[in-house]
């Protein structure tokens, strides 16, 4: 399987992204310069596509061989891929981020206002493609977007909170991440036509993963390295955002020197020591069971549709996403 995409084993996911790309691109057009420049920023950096090829795949269950994907399946993943940008944009002013994909944020580069306006103006994008698809899918988004929104409130809430329980951060990372993949997989089946059932089945599936996502990206944030991740590693401990690895080990044996480093004031060589603490202790090994949980969660809530294209590369994501977590620290 190719490491670029979990659902390449889809024969025509390369050829449907293409179209993605072209659409991406012409959906974050403008007439005014600063504004085109800086809402094609992050589309030009690549990323993998995850979301669109998620739509893609759901839409893909419904046949029995493999085929070009229709155009509305297509433009349904375009939408979902500018909610996911415009969130970026959001994200990395709230973080301070100074990169993203490789490449200086958007607010490093253009300043606050204009990534968030940025981020904005990629938002009414999305809703202009959906209302364009019907009211099922427009809905869906801003659902989705509402989500979004509750599950970043959460998270913040909970900064630098060490009381912090595991079903905290699921609902946190429920909004932030899973909803979103939930959408995925939704506006696939509903722009291919799918039946109910089917289409309840791959939201399901899609929320599952979203969860293993997370909790993946939250291992890999402790376990690989900046360069590895494309973004500042470690970055969620040193802003006070304690994920599942982090509270699983503030719970272990040594919790209490961990919490104690954390509460001095982390600096960039303390994040570092703390971050080997994370992961010397249970955590990484209790959260990638939390993943696996969710991936097998994902895999059965799909059990029952029938082997197609897009069944099969769905499946076969599920089983990738956490072999990407245990690959940084050297495991099979």
């Amino acid at each position: 399987m190719s490491a670029s995409n979990p659902l390449s084993v889809l024969p025509t996911l390369e050829a449907d992204l293409a179209r993605v790309e072209h659409l991406l691109a012409d959906s974050v057009r403008s007439d005014l310069e600063m504004l085109a420049e800086a809402a094609a920023h992050l589309a030009k950096a690549g990323g993998k596509r995850v979301r669109p090829g998620f739509a893609i795949a759901s839409a893909a269950t419904s046949h029995d061989v493999a085929r070009p994907a229709d155009v509305g399946v297509l433009m349904g993943g375009v939408a979902v891929e500018l909610v996911h940008l415009g969130s970026l944009y959001h994200d990395d002013v709230m973080d301070e981020a100074t990169t993203r994909r490789g490449v200086p944020a958007a607010n490093q580069h253009w300043g606050n206002v204009v990534a968030i306006l940025t981020g904005d103006f990629l938002l009414a994008q999305s809703s202009i493609i959906a209302a364009d698809l019907g009211t099922d899918v427009s809905r869906l988004l801003g659902e989705t977007i509402a989500e979004l929104t509750d599950g970043q409130i959460r998270e913040l809430q909970d900064t630098n909170n060490f009381e912090r329980t595991a079903e905290e951060y699921y609902a946190a990372i429920s909004g932030k991440t899973a909803s979103l993949l939930a959408c995925s997989c939704r506006i696939g089946a509903i722009t291919g036509g799918l039946d109910r059932p089917t289409t309840d089945a791959l939201t399901e599936f899609g929320h599952s993963y979203g969860m293993a996502f997370q909790i993946v990206d939250d291992i890999l944030d402790v376990v690989a390295t900046s360069e590895q991740l494309g973004k500042p590693a470690g970055n969620d401990i040193l802003e006070g955002n304690f994920t599942l690895p982090v509270l699983r080990a503030l719970r272990s044996e040594n919790g209490d020197q961990l919490r104690s480093l954390i509460e001095a004031g982390l600096t960039p060589e303390t994040r570092d020591q703390a971050l080997v603490m994370v992961r010397t202790s249970p955590g990484i090994a209790d959260a990638l069971d939390a993943a696996r949980g969710w991936a097998d969660k994902a895999a059965g809530a799909i059990s029952s549709l029938p082997d197609s294209p897009g069944a099969t590369a769905l499946r076969a994501a599920s089983v990738h996403l956490v072999e990407r977590a245990r690959a940084p620290l050297g495991e099979r």
